[in-house]
């Protein structure tokens, strides 16, 4: 009766991870941005606040990425992003948004323009945007471009 007790503590363990993983995000979607165009970044912003919210209504999960990279990148940074505002307002009400720049782009307008370089404390930095949107896809993301 151990052994059967032992057994099945340790196929649980091993099976709740995926399960609790699983239920996590029941949707994924990627959204790639690489255009400094405030009407492609709103529309980028516009299909993450859709798609979050039709899920919301359907009591169903979404995690959403936004990864920026290229002319793209302006989206995020802290000195010339036209939706910093909004950025800032739904990193707040969507707590299953992320928002990723390209460091590639990063230290290209950084030398470019001989200064640093900053990006918005909502958004993290990825080594390279292209690479984050494959990892994305290989783990099952949507992919979509404005």
């Amino acid at each position: 009766m151990k052994f059967l007790t032992g057994l099945f503590l340790i196929l649980s363990a091993m099976l709740l991870p995926n399960a609790a993983f699983a239920e996590a995000a029941a949707h994924k979607v990627a959204i790639h941005v690489d255009q400094n165009d405030p009407q492609v970044m709103n529309m980028a912003l516009n299909n993450a606040k859709n798609v979050a919210s039709y899920y919301a209504e359907k009591g169903e999960t979404v995690e959403i990425e936004l990864v920026a990279y290229g002319p793209g990148l302006m989206m995020l940074r802290e000195d010339k992003s036209p939706v910093k505002d909004r950025i800032s307002s739904m990193a707040l009400e969507m707590p299953n948004i992320t928002f990723s720049a390209c460091n590639n782009t990063i230290k290209g307008m950084t030398k470019k323009e001989g200064h640093e370089i900053k990006i918005l404390s909502e958004a993290g930095v990825v080594p390279s945007g292209v690479v984050r949107l494959m990892e994305l896809q290989e783990q099952g993301f949507t992919y979509v471009r404005p």
